[in-house]
């Protein structure tokens, strides 16, 4: 990837900082909520079933959006869009802040999720335009990003469950504005500026795949409630799939498309994708549940909740920065990624065995640290292979579905694991066994899912051969053993 008015090399590595601060920033997001929605919940009026909108409402806007934010990228330069996703974040956080009512927070909290959808795919842009000439620092650079995913989204746990206790839930919101400030004031210092290019933008395809993956969603977060034959159940759901066909449709006709069809030709980049979106559908139900069960079934407050998570956090980044490189040089990007989905498995598997009068040294710790490896395994070798296996020219496009593909999966792996926990007995606030036993089948489900994810990822993504093509010569490598240089 061009190297276009990139910073000097002494300043490269703040620029890496930017760049993973706003990784850090959009995960935390996600995250930062988590602790805050029971009160949230009384506060704004918030019924059980419309509870995890909270989180949806971002993570559909985000996900839906973020194609529309790597063409953005490509179209008009990485520097600009990451800048002005700054903007839209700050202003959906203060929405989001402010609320008094329902409608008020989903409009902030979808509005911070169109802000994280310029952010993201513009971010790993920049990474590749910084670091994609040197595969060894590209190594380095993908870790350190990789690992800012999992600490936002704990720091967002534990900071989360310091301002509720000791403040209030709006200042969850409020935390985004000083950092989003001062990303604004150093980017244009640090980050690389490119090129605009000459091409038209597919606002159709990005209005048919935000509807279409909310209404999915919609469909699926309901079903519990409405039942799964339920003519609303059914008339959403065939929405939302007539919705994705059509944006199919037009991808396929446009000449300029929002997503080229062609690009998942490329070798690995759909397998890669597949394994980024399962990772999500698995990672975000368990955090979304583990937190649940911390507090409404131990019993702890908010602010011991967030800090049970933090042993998780600091084994996570420890083993995308320390071990997974270290994996991945060792036995390639595609055994790294397996072996991380199958320990992901057996830890999701652990947690399914939490009891109604069980202790966190004994129900979550062990078993959460187990997912937390997996996840440090499986999570740099898939992105990598994604980012690698495009042309240069589609970095922001590459950028942008594999981040779709793991916000995706996120919104509708908790979306299904939502349904399948109220089906188990979620829904019955209070009763401690019944709410154990609805926790304990959405664990079930999301290892079903990283186990689906294991196996896939085993029969679909291609190994090279041992000659494969040096780095830097081929702009389409097939090689699953080291990302192509860039």
């Amino acid at each position: 990837m061009s190297d276009v008015g990139a910073p000097a090399s002494s300043r490269r590595w703040w620029a890496l900082g930017l760049i993973a601060a706003a990784q850090f920033m959009v995960i935390m997001d996600t995250s930062i909520i988590g602790v805050a929605l029971p009160k949230m919940q009384t506060d704004l009026g918030f019924s059980p079933g419309d509870l995890s909108w909270v989180f949806n409402a971002y993570v559909v806007a985000f996900g839906g959006l973020l194609l529309l934010g790597g063409r953005l990228s490509d179209l008009l330069g990485a520097r600009r869009v990451f800048a002005a996703g700054w903007a839209v974040l700050l202003a959906g956080s203060l929405v989001a802040g402010f609320a008094g009512g329902v409608a008020v927070e989903l409009t902030g909290r979808a509005v911070q999720g169109v802000g994280a959808a310029l952010i993201a795919p513009a971010a790993l842009t920049l990474l590749m335009m910084l670091f994609g000439g040197n595969p060894k620092e590209l190594t380095k650079a993908i870790a350190l990003y990789g690992a800012a995913a999992p600490a936002g989204g704990t720091a967002g746990v534990f900071l989360g469950g310091v301002i509720t206790e000791y403040a209030s839930w709006p200042w969850v919101f409020f935390l985004n504005v000083p950092i989003a400030l001062v990303a604004l004031i150093a980017t244009p210092a640090l980050m690389p500026q490119a090129p605009a290019r000459r091409g038209s933008i597919d606002f159709v395809g990005a209005l048919t795949v935000t509807l279409g993956l909310g209404a999915g969603v919609y469909a699926i977060v309901r079903a519990p409630e409405a039942g799964w034959t339920d003519a609303s159940t059914l008339l959403v759901g065939a929405a939302a799939v007539a919705l994705l066909v059509l944006f199919v449709a037009v991808q396929a006709k446009r000449r300029e498309p929002l997503m080229r069809l062609r690009i998942f030709t490329a070798p690995n980049l759909a397998a890669a994708n597949v394994a980024q979106l399962l990772l999500g559908a698995a990672w975000v139900p368990m955090w979304f549940f583990l937190n649940l069960y911390l507090q409404q079934v131990l019993g702890l407050s908010a602010f011991p909740s967030g800090s049970a998570l933090l042993p998780m956090t600091t084994f996570i980044m420890l083993g995308m920065i320390v071990v997974a490189p270290k994996a991945i040089a060792a036995i390639g990007p595609k055994k790294t990624l397996v072996t991380g989905m199958t320990i992901l498995t057996a830890g999701l598997a652990g947690l399914s065995l939490i009891r109604s009068d069980g202790s966190f040294w004994a129900d979550v710790l062990p078993a959460s640290l187990i997912a937390a490896a997996g996840m440090s395994l499986a999570f740099i070798p898939s992105l990598g292979i994604a980012l690698s296996s495009a042309r240069p020219e589609e970095g922001g496009l590459a950028s942008g579905i594999v981040n779709t593909s793991y916000q995706i999966g996120s919104a509708l792996g908790l979306a299904a694991m939502t349904a399948v926990a109220a089906a188990n007995g979620a829904d019955k606030l209070g009763d401690l066994t019944a709410l154990t036993d609805g926790y304990s089948a959405a664990f079930i489900g999301a290892a079903v899912i990283a186990a689906v994810g294991a196996i896939l990822a085993a029969i679909s993504l291609r190994t090279a051969p041992a000659a494969g093509p040096a780095a830097g010569e081929a702009t389409n490598s097939s090689s699953t053993d080291a990302p192509a240089s860039r």
